[in-house]
């Protein structure tokens, strides 16, 4: 098969959807030396890093093709067609919802096959979770053009059960088809290892993620505040996310509480950072009202750090026993849970344990070998 991949996903800053588009590239180099890729890039110096990255001088069945537009641009959907045709593609993947829509029109008979991941589709469950987004103001476009994905995508992936029955019911997959969505878990990359703490008179949670409402950050200041209230230990909340100047609830939340003195905002941190950040932590907390996947719960578990999260969509599917997990409105019952990890060592170090042998369940090449399956899939469609 030749099949290209959409990696002008992996922007500037990598966050989730970059993060999945290059670590899969990096596990297909490892998993398959039979097929031919193409790598769709607009940015020569992004190019060169995701080369570097995934060592594609290793890997002579890859090879990269520029584009000059990204891939919100409308000449993108003008001009990606003829590209795909000229390169006679078999399979087209994209990493996250957005298609060259003319290059794959409904009932189609054969040509270049179109594999899509979904990661979440929060705008339309619970478009209050995201009232700025460009998705959630636009959500008459949003909604059309998820529908048109569902209908002419070959084969859709998604990262959880949890999404793939979300997908399926909201995307109007018929009954036919429902085999064509196919969840294909996240891994969690091998940078992140435990280390041996080091003993800290100030103990620290860490955070890591957006501040959307869906992501629930004003709630975790709340429980922050009650843990403080709590322990005789000094607790510092660490904040790991790009600052977003349309939701400043958090911030502002902090400085009611009190508690903004104790709360490190780190915004954008360096993969290298982040590692440390994760190690250094005595709590990773993620009490976020709908999660895709949660892939900082995974991170932080192969980092040897405890975990309390919520116990909504995917997390407890992904967390499995090896968190405390809570339920994200009760400020009470976080707090209490994330105080007994910090007072009591044996059940930290019995989390820590559990979550490093659940997180090694979760392998970017387990990824990649289920990715190139729903490829053969989408082939065999008839």
């Amino acid at each position: 098969m030749k099949i290209g991949i959409d990696a002008r996903w992996i922007f500037a800053q990598i966050s989730g959807i970059g993060t999945y588009t290059q670590e899969l590239i990096r596990g297909l180099t490892q998993v398959d030396l039979e097929n031919e890729y193409v790598l769709f890039f607009n940015d020569r110096a992004r190019a060169e890093k995701v080369a570097k990255f995934a060592r594609l001088d290793l890997a002579p069945n890859f090879s990269t093709h520029f584009v000059p537009y990204g891939v919100f641009s409308l000449f993108s959907q003008l001009g990606f067609p003829g590209i795909i045709r000229k390169l006679g593609l078999d399979v087209f993947h994209s990493p996250n919802y957005m298609i060259p829509f003319a290059a794959f029109p409904r009932h189609r008979a054969g040509g270049t096959r179109c594999v899509v991941t979904i990661h979440d589709i929060i705008p339309l469950l619970f478009p209050q979770f995201t009232p700025k987004a460009m998705k959630t103001r636009l959500f008459p476009v949003y909604k059309r053009l998820m529908a048109e994905v569902g209908a002419r995508a070959d084969s859709i992936l998604t990262v959880s059960e949890s999404s793939r029955l979300d997908v399926i019911e909201r995307l109007g997959i018929p009954p036919s088809r429902h085999g064509n969505v196919v969840a294909v878990p996240n891994g969690v990359a091998a940078e992140f290892v435990p280390v041996k703490k080091e003993h800290a008179a100030e103990k620290t949670i860490l955070y890591v993620g957006r501040f959307d409402p869906y992501k629930n950050v004003p709630a975790l200041i709340d429980v922050f505040a009650k843990v403080r209230g709590r322990m005789q230990t000094p607790v510092r909340l660490k904040i790991i996310g790009q600052p977003d100047a349309r939701y400043p609830e958090a911030q502002s939340r902090a400085r009611e509480l009190g508690v903004d003195p104790f709360v490190t905002w780190d915004g954008y941190l360096s993969e290298e950072g982040l590692v440390k950040a994760y190690q250094q932590a005595d709590v990773f907390a993620l009490l976020s009202l709908y999660e895709g996947f949660g892939l900082t719960v995974l991170e932080a578990m192969a980092s040897g750090t405890p975990v309390v999260c919520s116990n909504r969509s995917s997390l407890p599917e992904v967390a499995g026993a090896a968190a405390l997990t809570v339920d994200p409105a009760d400020s009470a019952q976080a707090a209490d849970a994330i105080c007994r990890i910090l007072e009591d060592p044996k059940l930290a170090a019995d989390l820590r344990e559990r979550g490093v042998r659940q997180a090694a369940k979760f392998a970017w090449t387990r990824t990649a070998t289920m990715t190139r399956k729903a490829y053969e899939h989408a082939m065999a469609m008839t």
